[in-house]
């Protein structure tokens, strides 16, 4: 086993809202929006690169929505890795941080190559007024790069407190050209309204272009994710890492479609050199026609001294981005090292600055590489479809983690109308990583490169160092599976008294499915207690198997599984979902500890969650006959369950069924019921009687009527959860309340299995 042992140094809490906020917006306004406006412009027309901004907006809120729920409840350095780790283990989460580390570098050096050209180009010819030939244009633009991106390199050795105030002041200035840009576009158009001209044709290509320039430019609405990874370095984090995620996204994209306008209407239709289509004019300008250098050039035309504003507006969003690009890298491959699946040095903190200084080196070396040597912008559309790769896979985290981990975190922000903002960005981002294809062939050639790469590191380095996080389960003994084609079945065994109780029952259901049998124990550890010294807890659960074994052993194929995981419940459903178990068998005390769950904090979550039929006994041990068994029945398969249970438990020779239930006018018809379900029952058809009364309350009915059997069996609700009610449900209400030994059982069928099996 690994060890355990962690890096003791932390990182230090300097950022407040303003600070993350700025970050975002920082990574965000990045140079790249700048040319992106021109491109987009001649390929979907003037209406259609404000569309292109206000949906990639609308898309990047619903997936920001998603990483500010996963970092208000998991809020530590990581970002995308820690949440992959938590929801899918450590392969996937290994992968999310690789490529998060590789987009986030290639995009600072992206960043410090378009903040040396605007800049070499301004100073060599408008000011200095020389005309270099490209090849030594290109020298010194390389020159400039590596000195800037070696700066901010420093800059974030300095600190979160240097890096986070250096950024807001930077955003801020980059805020105030862009801003200055919109507003004189808006008041240009209001002033002369006839530019509003320019819009005509509003989409002149139509809008199947349109998903090829939201995938090219979604990159623009990233900066959300450096935000994640300022979680060791915020303060209060649960509040202001989600309030600066949905700000900053909502900032930007207003920021967006106002510079969109404002580049529209920035030209006269009819203007010298322009033409009437000015959409197609700013579409055209650059080295290859391609719409690169449009955005600048019509602001140019439109204010005096646009050229200068233009570049101190690139200059100051590309090193805003380039500051957050080197800090959001450096922290996704600091989080990789402190879980060891890069090696250990790369969590080393500096005592003095408390900061990665280690993961920082490894990144500057990445962006200074690429910043001197990047040769097209293939690569930046590579660092696009990695983000987009990242951004689905939190979407299906944040999925997986509510519905499996919902009971276990403390959210300090929680989406509306879950999970469809997930999926609905899911969908999307499918498709415009697909439609960037379109812009750059080579990147989806290096991007699987990169990402192979990391499948190669991972099986030969990281999969054997990594260690074990607290959220993970832990396999401490397994058993083979048994062999056979008989129905699997799991006994989860909590200690030697639990184990006796569920003995008898067991055998019973197992002899009727001719079963093969896997008998759990979860080791309960408390949280304070480190794994190393998790032994004397293995105890019981091992006298337990052992005591379960002996009477189980003789008659059925057996293995055995011990684990450990901070919650019970989700070791369990992960065990159920790996063994693929046909059905679970546990023991329940009867009560629930907490108001927030109807029958307890692990029998919920399995009764919901589980892939598979499940059986909970209570007070069903010793060597109890039940000759007189209970059905309540409401119809549909847990119901059918309840009967097929009640019919295995029941005594062979003299035991009788009573199908119950209450009229409440819904014409449910008892006998057609049980005459569908005869193949599943155990006992011949005169043995079970039919009993329909009418009442108004449900609960009391079948308390009351429970009072002359030995056994009571009943489906649970068609879908347990976490309680969002006042009231119980009635079967939970009556497993509570009922004093007599009970059976709780849900069917598992259909889709929804499925899903629960696989996701």
């Amino acid at each position: 086993m690994t060890s355990d042992r962690r890096v003791s140094s932390e990182l230090s809490r300097d950022l407040n809202l303003f600070h993350v906020t700025m970050m975002g917006l920082g990574m965000m306004i990045g140079a790249g929006v700048f040319i992106g406006i021109g491109i987009s412009t001649g390929r979907v027309g003037p209406g259609g690169v404000i569309m292109t901004f206000a949906l990639s907006g609308l898309l990047a809120l619903f997936t920001a929505m998603s990483f500010a729920e996963l970092s208000s409840a998991i809020p530590r350095a990581g970002g995308a890795y820690n949440f992959a780790r938590i929801a899918f283990g450590r392969g996937p989460s290994f992968l999310a941080g690789w490529m998060e580390w590789f987009a986030s570098s290639v995009a600072g050096s992206l960043y410090a190559v378009v903040f040396a050209g605007y800049t070499v180009k301004y100073v060599t010819n408008g000011l200095l007024g020389m005309d270099l030939a490209d090849e030594d244009l290109m020298v010194v633009v390389r020159i400039v790069a590596v000195a800037v991106a070696s700066l901010f390199i420093y800059i974030n050795y300095r600190g979160a407190s240097e890096t986070g105030k250096i950024g807001a002041i930077i955003t801020v200035g980059q805020m105030l050209f862009v801003v200055a840009i919109a507003v004189i576009g808006i008041v240009i158009a209001i002033v002369e309204p006839s530019r509003m001209a320019n819009f005509t044709p509003f989409m002149p290509n139509g809008w199947g272009e349109l998903l090829v320039t939201m995938g090219f430019i979604y990159v623009a609405f990233e900066g959300f994710e450096v935000i994640a990874q300022a979680g060791d370095e915020t303060i209060d984090p649960k509040r202001n890492i989600p309030k600066a995620m949905l700000y900053s996204v909502l900032i930007v994209t207003i920021t967006y479609v106002a510079v969109s306008f404002a580049t529209m209407v920035s030209i006269k239709s009819g203007a010298e050199g322009v033409g009437d289509e000015v959409w197609r004019w700013i579409g055209t300008r650059g080295p290859q026609a391609d719409g690169e250098h449009g955005f600048g050039e019509a602001i140019n035309r439109m204010i005096p001294f646009g050229g200068l504003l233009v570049t101190l507006a690139v200059v100051f969003a590309s090193t805003s981005a380039m500051n957050a690009t080197v800090y959001s890298a450096t922290r996704a491959s600091y989080a990789l090292g402190r879980d060891r699946m890069l090696p250990a040095a790369f969590a080393k903190i500096s005592p003095k600055r408390k900061t990665p200084y280690v993961a920082l080196a490894f990144t500057g070396v990445i962006v200074l590489v690429v910043a001197g040597l990047l040769p097209t912008k293939d690569v930046a559309s590579c660092a696009s479809i990695m983000f987009l790769f990242l951004f689905l896979m939190v979407n299906l985290c944040v999925i997986k983690i509510r519905r499996n981990m919902g009971d276990e975190l403390t959210y300090g922000f929680v989406m509306p109308l879950f999970p469809l903002f997930p999926i609905l960005a899911i969908i999307f981002q499918v498709l415009l990583a697909a439609n960037i294809l379109h812009m750059s062939l080579m990147a989806w050639i290096i991007a699987p490169i990169w990402v192979l790469a990391g499948i190669v590191l991972y099986f030969a380095y990281s999969r054997s160092r990594a260690i074990t996080t607290a959220d993970e389960i832990l396999v401490i003994e397994e058993g083979e599976t048994p062999a056979g084609d008989g129905c699997r079945i799991m006994v989860s065994v909590a200690n030697p008294d639990g184990a006796l109780q569920l003995v008898q029952n067991t055998y019973r259901i197992c002899s009727a499915r001719n079963a093969r049998v896997e008998l759990l124990h979860m080791v309960p550890v408390p949280d304070q207690v480190p794994l190393a010294d998790a032994g004397p807890y293995m105890l019981e659960g091992k006298e337990g198997i052992q005591e379960t074994m002996l009477y189980l052993a003789p008659q059925f194929p057996i293995s055995t599984h011990l684990r450990y995981c901070r919650n019970v419940a989700r070791g369990i459903v992960s065990a159920v979902r790996e063994k693929k178990i046909n059905m679970l068998i546990m023991g329940w005390h009867g009560r629930s500890r907490s108001g927030l769950f109807h029958l307890g904090s692990t029998v919920d979550p399995i009764i919901e969650r589980a892939p598979c039929d499940v059986v909970i006994l209570k007070d069903c041990g010793g060597n109890r006959v039940f000759k007189r068994v209970l059905v309540p029945v409401a119809g549909g398969p847990n119901s059918a369950l309840a009967l097929e249970i009640a019919s295995t438990l029941a005594d062979g020779q003299e035991g009788r069924i009573v199908a119950f239930t209450v009229d409440r006018g819904m014409g449910f018809d008892l006998d057609a019921f049980l005459e569908k379900n005869r193949s599943r029952l155990r006992l011949p058809r005169e043995r079970i009687e039919t009993k329909i009364v009418s009442r108004a309350d449900i609960r009391q009915a079948i308390l009351d009527e429970s009072q002359e059997y030995d056994l009571v069996v009943l489906g649970s609700t068609a879908e347990a959860r976490l309680r969002l009610m006042r009231h119980d449900p009635v079967p939970e209400a009556v497993a509570k309340a009922c004093k007599k030994p009970l059976v709780m059982v849900r069917a598992s069928s259909g889709l929804r299995s499925w899903i629960r099996r696989w996701i």
